[in-house]
């Protein structure tokens, strides 16, 4: 069974999904709300949040007289089933403002107008957006060098030393990257003490050297002398390799304990890689600067297991951020078809894919029937729609008005930048800015204490507000 566009509003729900519910007519008192019926009829086709109209064309119409005949008299050859005889008529008039109001959530990301204007209204005043470098095609990570330039890393394989000017140059002895799918050269990284030890570190797909069918994720190490890494090797490869070419992970932090934190996706194999503590898929790491293991993580002791994890049951993290307020690492991670996640990671902690999930597949099958699980850590924030996040950076600069706080994520999927305002560490409420920008890969605050955001097919803008 497939979500397609075309589908009219409920989709097909298949006959063997219907009777597994084992409702009898004496029961139907008990699922008269609309929330209760919404969550038990279709909720396996649409997501417990209506994850699955965001890519919806109305075909039948969504206004309630539309919804009440969908549900009620159903389309055969769309392969919505009618529900006339499950349903009183007030029931489906219930049932369908019901979806009409879980919409709006879904709406909100219906805009399709590109920007005008380098300048954006928000909701704390103008901001425009100064392009200071566009030489990169494929952005994928940004830092900040102690003299105002900045090292820009190029999916392709391609490391750009930008300097304050905008002038630009590329950077030597970058590692041999697996240009496809979602690898290459991704996150870029500089060592606290960059100033004096000048220790660069890359994330990238690394070809196996046995396999030329195979790739991972790698962390390489090296020192920028001038216009070139010199003494590099990797301090880390992620196993098993794997022939799929995504969900890599791939940002990197250096924790309050000077540890170097990682992630790395479990490479598309949900059933094998992201429980299993024996590999490196699917996992949160902590390594030394050096590429040591640290004798306090989690699983050091634990025969089998991969001593670098520091967390597991992740799916693909693209976002890592150390939380200037509180020294908690917070991470989010693509869900499948909804249930895009922010967490705090713990020590040691289950973040539960693929037995918990706010999302479904993208085939609009339920994964798991589970949102929360005892021994689970759950998501102190998740998205549904999937935003797609990328990137991300905590604001502590006081540039810009009643952003101070605020946690700022990059949408690929819906091409802007998501401002999270952060209330007793949980998001109270979200500002979608600079919307159909294009695909924001990464967001950082520099030095100076203003916000750059990398935008795929652009290159890098620098937020600049305006009085």
């Amino acid at each position: 069974m497939k979500t397609k566009k075309s589908l009219t509003l409920l989709g097909a729900i298949t006959i063997i999904s219907f009777l597994s519910l084992g409702l009898q007519e004496k029961d139907r008192n008990t699922l008269a709300s609309p929330e209760a019926n919404y969550q038990s009829y279709c909720s396996g086709c649409h997501g417990a949040k209506m994850n699955a109209f965001a890519d919806r064309k109305w075909k039948n119409g969504k206004n309630p007289e539309d919804l009440f005949k969908s549900i009620k008299f159903g389309y055969k050859e769309g392969g919505m089933p009618a529900f006339a005889e499950t349903f009183k008529d007030d029931e489906i008039k219930a049932l369908a403002d019901y979806i009409i109001k879980g919409i709006e959530n879904v709406s909100k990301y219906s805009f399709t107008d590109k920007p005008k204007s380098t300048i954006f209204e928000t909701e704390n005043g103008k901001i425009k957006l100064q392009k200071v470098f566009n030489e990169s095609k494929n952005p994928w990570g940004i830092v900040f060098l102690p003299n105002s330039q900045m090292l820009v890393t190029d999916r392709s394989g391609v490391l750009y030393l930008v300097g304050a000017d905008g002038k630009n140059t590329k950077v030597n002895g970058v590692p041999k990257v697996v240009f496809a799918g979602q690898g290459g050269l991704m996150d870029v990284l500089v060592h606290p003490d960059f100033a004096k030890n000048k220790i660069v570190y890359l994330s990238y797909s690394k070809p196996n050297p046995d396999d030329a069918t195979q790739q991972t994720t790698a962390i390489f190490k090296a020192e920028l002398k001038y216009k070139e890494l010199i003494n590099g090797k990797d301090i880390f490869i992620a196993k098993p390799y794997s022939k799929t070419k995504h969900h890599y992970g791939s940002r990197m932090i250096f924790g309050k304990d000077k540890m170097l934190y990682f992630s790395v996706g479990e490479r598309g194999n949900e059933k094998e890689n992201p429980q299993d503590i024996r590999n490196g898929l699917g996992k949160i790491h902590r390594i030394t600067e050096n590429g040591d293991i640290p004798k306090d993580n989690p699983f050091y002791n634990t025969p089998e297991a991969d001593k670098t994890i520091y967390s597991y049951g992740q799916r693909n993290p693209q976002g890592l951020a150390l939380n200037p307020f509180t020294n908690e690492i917070w991470e989010h991670e693509h869900g499948p078809r909804g249930g895009d996640e922010i967490n705090i990671i713990k020590k040691g902690a289950n973040y539960g894919w693929p037995m918990v999930s706010y999302g479904i597949n993208y085939n609009g099958k339920v994964i798991t029937p589970l949102t929360q699980k005892e021994g689970i850590e759950g998501p102190l924030h998740y998205w549904n729609p999937s935003i797609a996040p990328s990137g991300m950076a905590f604001v502590t600069s006081k540039i810009y008005k009643g952003w101070e706080g605020n946690l700022m994520v990059g949408s690929l999927r819906f091409q802007y930048l998501n401002r999270c305002v952060i209330k007793d560490g949980k998001v109270v409420k979200e500002e979608l800015l600079f919307k159909n920008i294009g695909r924001v890969r990464d967001v950082r605050q520099a030095p100076n204490g203003y916000l750059y955001m990398a935008v795929e097919g652009e290159g890098i803008f620098k937020l600049v507000p305006q009085q």
